[in-house]
Parts: C-alpha cells; structure tokens; sequence
C-alpha cells in the first residue's frame, strides 16, 4: 500500500492515480478515501492526477489516540503535498474534509493550490457559537457521540438515510449502503467520536477569509446533515469570485445519488 509518515508519527494511506494536473480530496465523516472511487477514476481518464488519502483514525491509516483535530489534519495534508511535491493542486474537500482543505489553506496559505472546491462542507462553522447562534445545536453532535458509544453499527446504518436522502425519496442501492457500513466500522472508535468534536466546535472563518484561489462551493438544497443555508450558502457568500451550484433536493451524499452531474461539475471546473 501506498503511505507516508506524518510529523507525529502516523502513518496515512492513500492512493495516487493517473497524470497531469494534480487533484487532492479529502473525504468526509465517517469515510475513507473509496468515497471518492468514481470521481477519481472518471478524472484519471480526462487526463488529471488523483490523489485521496485515509485521515487519521479511519479506513487503512494509523489509528493514534490523540490528533484528531483541524490543525493537526491540515499539517497531515501539507506532509502528503511535501512528499508527493505536489504543485497547482486543485483541493477538493467534502464535509468535515472541507474543514480540513480550507484550514490548510489558513495555516500554509495557496502557493502550492490553484483551486478550492467544497462540497456539502462544514465551513464556515457548522455548531452554534456565542456569535453563531444559527449554527446546529451542540446537543445535537453529543446525541451523535452517545449513539456512537451505544452501538455504533446501528447508529452509523440508520445515520446513512438522512445522509443519502433515503427518508427523502432518494434511492441508493443496498451496496452502497453495506458499502458505507463497512468503511465506516474500520475507523477508530475514538477517532471517530473525536472528529464530531471537532467538526462541531471549529470555527473555520479566519481560513475561508484567506481564500485567494478560484473556487466552487457544491451543496444539496436538502442536505439534512450539514444545512445550506447556514454553510454553504455562507461559505460562498464570503469568498470573493467563488462559484455556487445548489443540487436541487439533493440530500448530503449527493457523490453517490448525483454522482454523474458531480463528476460533470467537476471536470467543467477544472477545465475553465
């Protein structure tokens, strides 16, 4: 397997597909790099390099105790650029990964990046703050932790219906659900109770202020996970020239239920 070792030790997988300009995604909770197998494969045919990692915790990286947090994500993502020697990166992040993408932009600035892409992301804060009263409640991310502990299969397969739009007339099919499952029971118990802390309580405005590069804001318009309104929509309020394409009635899974106008989206973005 493809891995590099990270400034604390840990040791990250990820995969490396195709040539040309490079493009590097970072995926959301509680996923791994496969939930980008689709794009990955269609954007390594149109002639672009790919490349998408495992975080910490999850799928087949290390499994540290401590480190799950957007700093420490971001300094694991400069460390892959370093020993790739990546340059003219177009950064794709969905959810909680695009927290990570755009931290790494706030702590390393754009001189290796050409272009951000966020998808359904958690930026700029996804938890109510003291000055972010919109935000989603904290009791919300604690239920989430508490069901984690109880039974965490249970909670993750019944968490995949708001997430792919299932209990709102989206179809996904009994794979991708098993699919999701198993990927999701490979993560560490503890990475993946730590990173609902984090994507709750970080605050990402500073990072989305220091955005220089073109870049394409995604969301569903019914995205029961991570609300438009209060993320999305803000996020590209608040960079200057971004893009914004709302996928109507899409849920927050929409790599897989709008998996071919993504990959469309996409490329289209890339060929600008």
């Amino acid at each position: 397997m493809s891995t590099f070792t990270t400034k604390d030790g840990t040791q990250i997988y990820f995969k490396d597909w195709g040539t040309g300009k490079p493009v590097l995604f970072s995926h959301g909770w509680p996923l791994d790099a496969d939930m980008w197998d689709s794009q990955m494969n269609f954007l390594a045919e149109q002639g672009y390099r790919v490349i998408a990692f495992d975080r910490r915790g999850f799928g087949r990286s290390d499994q540290p105790w401590n480190g799950y947090d957007y700093d420490t994500f971001a300094s694991d993502i400069n460390d892959l650029i370093n020993h790739l020697d990546l340059n003219e990166i177009t950064l794709v992040g969905f959810s909680m990964g695009g927290g990570d993408v755009t931290r790494y932009i706030g702590n390393y600035g754009t001189s290796r990046v050409a272009a951000l892409v966020l998808l359904g992301a958690v930026t700029p804060i996804f938890g109510k703050a003291e000055d972010y009263p919109q935000g989603v409640d904290l009791s919300v991310f604690a239920g989430i932790r508490d069901g984690l502990r109880k039974d965490r299969a249970q909670f993750i397969r019944d968490f995949a219906s708001p997430f792919y739009g299932t209990n709102a007339g989206q179809q996904v099919s009994e794979g991708v659900m098993h699919q999701t499952l198993n990927i999701a029971l490979l993560a560490s118990l503890k990475g993946t109770l730590d990173c609902v802390t984090a994507f709750a309580e970080t605050d990402f405005r500073a990072d989305i202020a220091k955005v220089d590069v073109p870049t394409l804001v995604i969301h569903g318009s019914n995205d029961q996970v991570v609300p438009f309104e209060t993320t999305g929509r803000l996020s590209a309020e608040m960079i200057r020239g971004s893009e914004l394409k709302v996928y109507d009635n899409a849920p927050h899974g929409f790599a897989v239920t709008h998996q071919e106008q993504l990959n469309q989206d996409l490329l289209a973005f890339l060929q600008r």
